[in-house]
């Protein structure tokens, strides 16, 4: 496990001594070497100088839950019950997963610095290194039924992509069913897991991961083209503030999602799709279509306009990608 304390010392991103951390911490040089090597193994950028110690030159921004609660309006903060931080774990995901399966965890919100085993939409790897990215899940309460949350994935880019331009990012738009891209690149996706009763009450384990400052190094690890917000501003961003600003917006649109559906939502969402009336192909196992993308239906199916006609599809195994770029 990585010790707290040396987490809160490198922070500042300053040199400090094997000696003096070792002092600070009361463990030997050899314990702090280990943690280092930990550190780097988590995909932590360090540099280790003779004589001057080990210095984080990113340092580090770490996530902290009163900071969020703090910075989330007073009525989001009263429907978010849990803040539960770890900083390594298999995934966010299956960490809501196992307390929604052990009862409610509705209004639970899960983060963390770094997952052994993040993943995206079918299966994919969602790559994590420590403390550079956004990684959380929100767990959220509906009472209509799995047939009443067609379209949920959609709006929640959207307010996603509310949140980011409430902080002043522009460019990024939506990708059906679950990505923000900015150009053809991925800046953020999104993956909803489900428990409970298909005709009523159940549960929504609601997966995020937003690239932030992706450290070098990291990009072979990454099958598509991405970007992430420090290529978008000249500023840095505080993770803390990120999460507080998307939750601002997320659990406001879940609450209206409850009442009024995706059909709400459509004209709003096709106003900032990326692939709205363009050519675009859709991969469906090993079969492939190419046509126009017409935008969505009310229930949040893909309409596509190809050679046999007017087609609406839902999510499901389907992929889409734009004929420009095919």
């Amino acid at each position: 496990m990585i010790d707290e304390r040396l987490l809160s010392v490198l922070a500042d991103g300053c040199f400090h001594s094997g000696q003096e951390l070792g002092e600070r911490l009361g463990v030997s040089r050899s314990a702090i070497w280990k943690q280092m090597k930990m550190l780097e193994s988590l995909g932590v950028e360090i540099y280790s100088v003779r004589g001057r110690g080990y210095r984080l030159p990113r340092g580090l921004d770490l996530l902290c839950e009163q900071s969020i609660s703090q910075a989330c309006h007073q009525q989001v903060g009263a429907r978010l019950k849990r803040i539960l931080l770890e900083r390594v774990v298999d995934s966010t995901n299956l960490m809501a997963m196992r307390d929604v399966q052990q009862g409610s965890a509705a209004g639970h919100l899960y983060l963390a610095e770094y997952q052994t085993a993040g993943k995206g939409r079918r299966g994919r790897t969602w790559v994590s290194p420590f403390g550079c990215n956004l990684y959380f899940s929100l767990v959220w309460g509906f009472s209509e039924g799995v047939a009443a949350l067609e379209g949920l994935s959609l709006v929640v880019g959207l307010a996603i992509h509310k949140a980011l331009q409430s902080l002043g990012i522009q460019g990024v738009s939506l990708k059906w069913p679950n990505d923000l891209l900015v150009g053809s690149h991925k800046l953020a996706g999104i993956l909803l897991e489900m428990q409970g009763d298909a005709a009523g009450e159940c549960q929504v384990v609601i997966g995020v991961g937003v690239n932030v400052a992706m450290p070098e190094g990291e990009e072979a690890k990454i099958d598509q083209p991405w970007v992430d917000l420090s290529r978008l501003t000249s500023m840095p961003m505080s993770r803390n503030q990120l999460m507080a600003a998307i939750l601002n917006h997320l659990i406001p649109e879940l609450e209206r999602f409850g009442s009024i559906g995706f059909s709400g939502y459509r004209e709003e969402w096709q106003a900032v799709h990326a692939f709205q009336n363009e050519p675009v192909r859709l991969i469906l196992g090993n079969k492939e279509i190419v046509g126009r993308c017409l935008g969505v239906d009310g229930h949040g199916a893909l309409i596509i306009h190809h050679q046999g006609g007017v087609e609406h599809f839902h999510a499901g195994e389907v992929s889409m990608r734009a004929l420009r770029d095919s």
